[in-house]
């Protein structure tokens, strides 16, 4: 039987005292943090990026919603933690998320349906999805205004599930599922995204890299023409024509190699040696070495690092492609190709906490084009964490940034002046979420 919302709701008792609910609370949200997304896309115009990028073809008579309102709510929307365009039916007449779109909560309309939010997808061209790659690295220079000695390129590609009838998802041998198979770049030293490719499901992890690859290298030196550039990648991009064009362009790379039986043999030596010292010390051992080695599908010898540890477990032999001369072998591996790996956690926070995975639209350009909003969103959340770099968030991952600073229960209240946001006195981050706001507001522009 259905209780009328209008009556209060009984709870039974609490030391002696009734506990009741009813809906009169008023305007209430749970996403008051969102105000601090309005500051950082007032402050950095990510939404900016997104609208230039994107052509409009509609009459602008017959327009309700702007562009520019439905690039940030769609944006806003993926950094609160909805991740589908479905939830905008549950969203568009929230006072915070209206707020952070730039609407009164009470005096005006609600934000887009999603029907509408929809269309935007669906309209996006080729075109449109070049300029906005091209507008991401925009976004990328703007936030890294100051002179650069060194910029790490960390490139990876990542699996994405499909389970419908999406254009271009395909079988994928090595996953063992139909999938897509993005290509994904981010700055090795800030995390900073730098491009975020959709590629149809069978395609090779290095399959388009190098002609991303040559784009970026050159938007870089343009950027910053006296940086060294450094780029790190795993075997999936140990191919020749990746090398070729990194040497061509002067940029040092350090690439993993899959180990085979003629590198193995290189260290046999190595091997036995640290073999030797794990059965004297009890202690695991790692060892080194680099030595000039030649491929068959390579047009001439390069230089390889290897690693090669043994343990209570056994052995295990790494192996690198680099062309540092002069570096020790140690220092490539642990100071330059391991800390390659933080791309991974840039990629896990991506897809898990940003949901760049929601692929699900049937047209192969409508969810590139998602594949890059949600990109552009995590944009927003890396502002945030950026701004908290003296306090206990300052590495924070993305879904403790949302909890802490965006999930946040506030009652709304419109008055002639003002809106106010009345936030929870219990709430145990004031202080930081002052701090953020005043960091925010005391950037440069």
């Amino acid at each position: 039987m259905k209780t009328p919302c209008h009556k209060p709701l009984a709870f039974g008792s609490l030391f002696s005292k009734d506990l009741v609910a009813d809906f009169e609370g008023g305007k209430i949200t749970s996403d008051a943090g969102g105000l601090l997304l309005r500051e950082l896309d007032e402050r950095y115009g990510v939404s900016g990026f997104v609208c230039g990028a994107v052509a409009d073809p509609r009459d602008p008579d017959r327009v309700v919603h702007t562009q520019r309102d439905l690039v940030r709510q769609r944006l806003v929307s993926i950094a609160l933690g909805y991740e589908d365009a479905n939830d905008a039916a549950a969203l568009r007449g929230d006072p915070a998320v209206k707020a952070a779109c730039g609407r009164l909560p009470d005096s005006s309309g609600d934000l887009a349906s999603q029907p509408t939010l929809s269309r935007l997808e669906n309209r996006v061209t080729r075109k449109d999805l070049y300029r906005l790659g091209e507008a991401l690295f925009d976004s990328y220079v703007a936030c890294h205004p100051k002179k650069r000695d060194v910029v790490v390129i960390d490139m990876d590609a990542t699996d994405d599930p499909t389970h419908g009838l999406q254009q271009m998802t395909l079988f994928n041998g090595y996953f063992g599922q139909y999938m897509y198979h993005p290509l994904l770049v981010f700055d090795g030293i800030t995390g900073y995204p730098m491009a975020a490719v959709l590629r149809p499901g069978n395609a090779h992890a290095s399959w388009g890299a190098a002609a991303l690859l040559k784009r970026i290298i050159r938007r870089i030196k343009a950027a910053w023409p006296k940086a060294r550039i450094v780029f790190r990648g795993d075997a999936g991009f140990a191919v020749p024509d990746i090398y070729k064009l990194l040497e061509q362009e002067k940029v040092h790379y350090v690439i993993a190699l899959i180990t085979n039986n003629r590198l193995k043999k290189r260290v046999a030596d190595l091997a036995l040696q640290a073999r030797q010292d794990f059965e004297k010390t009890g202690e695991k051992q790692r060892l080194f070495s680099s030595f000039m080695y030649r491929a068959n599908s390579w047009n001439r010898p390069r230089r390889v690092v290897a690693k090669v540890e043994h343990h209570d477990r056994g052995d295990n032999k790494r192996f690198v492609v680099t062309n540092l001369p002069a570096m020790k072998p140690r220092r490539v591996y642990d100071e330059i190709y391991v800390l390659r790996g933080d791309a991974e956690n840039r990629i896990k926070e991506l897809k898990l906490y940003l949901a760049a995975d929601r692929t699900s639209c049937h047209s192969f350009t409508a969810n590139q084009f998602r594949l890059l909003v949600h990109t552009f969103a995590y944009c927003l959340l890396w502002h945030l964490r950026e701004h908290l770099a003296h306090t206990d968030l300052a590495f924070a991952r993305m879904d403790t940034l949302r909890l802490t600073l965006l999930k946040i229960g506030a009652r709304v209240r419109e008055t002639t002046r003002k809106v106010w946001f009345h936030l929870a006195s219990s709430y145990p981050h004031k202080e930081i979420f002052a701090t953020a706001l005043q960091s925010i507001r005391a950037a440069p522009t």
